[in-house]
């Protein structure tokens, strides 16, 4: 476990910072903060110092119950606390230890098992001081639909995405130009500093940098120091040739930014087909409904097929029924390697209206029907 711990851990509860239960899923975390970010963020408040500080609190809870790592050692950090094994002490305990420090003297992480490797990050015992990762930037997700053929052949298409992005004027970086950020003096470009508490020695989140390890002196007057700006991105992609309905298509660091210059998220671009006016699908293969005449059916017949690459030739064997499905190899939908087949499954068609001369044709075949098709059914007629 790494020991990207830090003091402020033990006091400030993430969760509700980001107004969620502690057992939400990864997903409504990212939402809750996705939707708080705008609704603080610097862009949307100009001027507004609160609404700053709220945005650098909520950043900060998402760069730790965001990160599946983190979150892990924040929920193992917090439940400690909670039964008082921490840095204020519990029971009577030397340092929060329950019943003394183990030796009577300093403390000795390696006998603390697995929990040596927490404390031993979190107090300074894993031996240096621990730099501070900036957050990821939040992944963003968008939908498009394309028309059917144009999901089997691919194609290119717009997609338009409005919100937090790098800013134009500094790119990303918060400083105004001609000028730019330097290391924190405070806590040596590292982001957390170290406290003493007793016994131990703490990491806390550096007051001065708010855990960048940057100090902007002269903030950007675009994004107000921030280093992201509202506004909308366009950006064309590419739908690969056979692609599924609902499939995701993924355009790294094309989502948020990160806060305190973190990498960005990544775009994901969900895509729709839409339906065949006669084509279905499942998984590579198409299906297709053939309407064949009666008497095609019972003599057989050579009928055309639609296809993706236009119409082929198919022999329908005299006596099949309504029903049936035939199997034309590689021409389903395109995949690697190759392309799926196309399942056509035949239907009968009883006409509606008759001409005279075609009523007495089917006349006479009826009288010339030795068995009913119902006698499995025990009746004859």
């Amino acid at each position: 476990m790494s020991g990207d711990v830090r003091r402020e851990w033990f006091d400030k509860d993430y969760y509700q910072v980001l107004g969620v239960p502690k057992n939400s899923t990864a997903a409504e975390i990212k939402k809750a903060y996705r939707k708080l970010a705008q609704q603080y963020h610097p862009d949307a408040n100009p001027g507004n110092a609160q609404a700053e500080e709220r945005f650098k609190e909520i950043s900060a809870a998402y760069d730790v119950v965001g990160d599946r790592d983190r979150r892990k050692q924040y929920d193992q950090v917090r439940d400690m606390a909670a039964s008082g094994f921490g840095p204020r002490g519990a029971g009577g305990g030397a340092g929060g230890f329950p019943g003394g420090v183990p030796g009577g003297g300093g403390v000795r992480f390696e006998d603390l098992g697995d929990l040596g490797d927490l404390f031993g990050g979190l107090f300074g015992g894993g031996g240096g001081r621990v730099r501070a990762q900036p957050a990821r930037g939040a992944d963003l997700e968008a939908d498009v639909t394309v028309p059917f053929d144009d999901a089997m052949a691919g194609t290119t298409v717009p997609v338009k995405i409005a919100g937090p992005t790098t800013c134009e004027t500094c790119h990303g970086s918060g400083a105004a130009p001609g000028t730019s950020a330097t290391s924190c003096t405070r806590c040596g470009g590292a982001g957390v500093i170290a406290v003493n508490q007793g016994l131990f020695q703490m990491s806390q989140t550096c007051p001065r940098c708010h855990g960048s390890g940057r100090v902007v002196e002269t903030p950007c007057s675009t994004c107000r120091g921030t280093g992201s700006q509202r506004r909308t991105r366009s950006f064309q992609v590419r739908v690969p040739s056979g692609v599924r309905d609902g499939a995701k298509i993924r355009l790294s660091g094309r989502g948020e930014p990160g806060p305190a210059g973190g990498q960005p998220g990544d775009l994901f671009v969900r895509v729709h087909a839409r339906p065949h006016a006669f084509f279905g699908r499942k998984g590579s293969d198409l299906t297709l409904e053939l309407p064949v005449t009666y008497p095609e059916a019972a003599l057989g017949a050579d009928v055309h097929v639609p296809t993706l690459d236009g119409p082929v030739t198919m022999k329908v064997p005299a006596g099949t029924p309504t029903g049936k499905t035939f199997r034309l190899k590689g021409k389903g939908a395109p995949r690697r390697g190759g392309a799926g087949d196309l399942l056509v499954t035949v239907r009968v068609e009883v006409p509606r209206k008759l001409s005279k001369q075609e009523r007495q044709l089917l006349e006479r075949l009826r009288d010339e029907e030795k068995e009913s098709p119902r006698r499995g059914l025990g009746v004859t007629a």
